[in-house]
């Protein structure tokens, strides 16, 4: 008898890391709930995975939301599975010196990041427990070691990495684990925009972040793809509260 394949739901996948992990996760054969705030946003990450063979269904949630976070767990069961597999990825920034940033730029920055993977851990883990499996990984940063410009990100990714140890904790007796990705320099939308606040070119600014690198190059969506397939899979069951750098050479 064919087993049915898990179910992942992954955040903020309309684009970037997010994308590359969603078509990831379904070239490995995973049911995959491509979450983003705008549902239409997420046409061309569900189109490719399908193109391919893949099963994907586009739901639209905001991930601070309680009641829209609880809704695109239900849609989720309806249209997949009960998901076992949560890559909490949903971000923003909203880059300013200290004296510089506003009360919204703070609250919206922590609010994404660390509201919505709460509700979003709260939400699906209960089905972890059930099926006595899971994978939860969040996506820190390199950003979360400090980084000017960047108060309000810097914190919320830091916070992440303590919100996945104890995840870890909590709900290892259960078969879950859980896990941080920290990405280095990786060439999305997100980085163009601060290489816009910067006054730089996109070209200027990664052959810049390129010269620092240890392995000579800017990493991809895809370099965290391969990272977030395999502590999504059934091989990593004894890989759990971890932070994992993925910066192209070592970081403390």
């Amino acid at each position: 008898m064919n087993t049915p394949p898990r179910t992942a739901i992954v955040t903020g996948a309309a684009q970037g890391i997010g994308a590359a992990i969603a078509i990831r996760l379904a070239a490995q054969g995973r049911a995959v709930a491509v979450l983003d705030r705008r549902g239409e946003d997420c046409a061309a990450t569900v189109d490719t995975i399908r193109a391919a063979g893949g099963q994907a269904v586009a739901i639209a949630a905001d991930v601070t939301d309680p009641s829209a976070v609880a809704a695109a767990v239900d849609q989720t069961i309806q249209l997949l599975s009960a998901p076992t597999i949560l890559v909490n990825n949903a971000g923003i920034v909203r880059d300013a010196l200290i004296h510089t940033m506003d009360l919204t730029d703070w609250d919206d920055v922590i609010a994404v990041h660390l509201r919505g993977a709460f509700l979003m851990t709260r939400a699906v883990q209960r089905h972890m427990v059930d099926a006595r499996f899971g994978r939860i990984v969040t996506l820190s940063s390199t950003s979360a070691l400090g980084n000017r410009g960047q108060l309000n990100y810097a914190t919320a990714k830091a916070g992440l990495q303590g919100f996945t140890k104890t995840a870890a904790l909590e709900l290892g007796r259960f078969g879950i684990t859980a896990n941080a990705i920290a990405p280095g320099f990786i060439a999305t939308d997100m980085t163009r925009q601060t290489a816009q606040r910067l006054g730089l070119t996109f070209d200027e600014f990664t052959a810049q972040a390129a010269s620092a690198i240890p392995v000579g190059r800017v990493g991809t969506p895809d370099d965290i793809a391969a990272l977030a397939a395999y502590l999504t899979g059934e091989e990593s069951g004894f890989v759990s509260g971890q932070v994992i750098y993925a910066a192209g050479g070592p970081k403390s």
